[in-house]
């Protein structure tokens, strides 16, 4: 079964994850003070669902695969050893605004979010063909 969980930071400065998918009647959730809390909150509650599942007899027999779906402040809390100035800089976006949009003051416009998300995908592509 694929999970997409969203994580998205709140206006109280912790980070929730929620989902749409559910096993049985069970949805999953997650929230913490860092997204690395949050989301061992939301793999204790698929844990737990999949527990009340198989009690109900509603229980998957697949397994549960978890794609996690970053909002930008989210994403830089949970890859913190990301440098902010040399990312924006790699980016091509302009640093105080990149601080921005990491705090949550500001979000990126659909055109910075793709920027970002090249960059992102660059950077993957990038640490993946490296040997050492």
């Amino acid at each position: 079964m694929q999970i997409v969980a969203i994580i998205e930071k709140g206006a109280d400065g912790f980070y929730s994850i929620r989902s749409e998918q559910k096993v049985g009647r069970y949805y999953f959730g997650g929230y913490g003070e860092s997204v690395k809390e949050a989301k061992e909150d939301f793999m204790s509650s698929v844990k737990e669902s999949l527990e009340g599942a198989a009690a109900d007899g509603t229980a998957t027999t697949e397994g549960i695969d978890v794609t996690f779906k970053y909002d930008i402040p989210s994403f830089f809390n949970f890859f913190d050893y990301i440098n902010i100035s040399k990312f924006a800089e790699f980016a091509g976006i302009n640093e105080s605004r990149m601080r921005a949009y990491k705090s949550g003051i500001a979000y990126p416009g659909e055109k910075t979010t793709r920027k970002i998300m090249k960059a992102i995908e660059t950077m993957g592509k990038d640490l993946s063909s490296v040997r050492i």
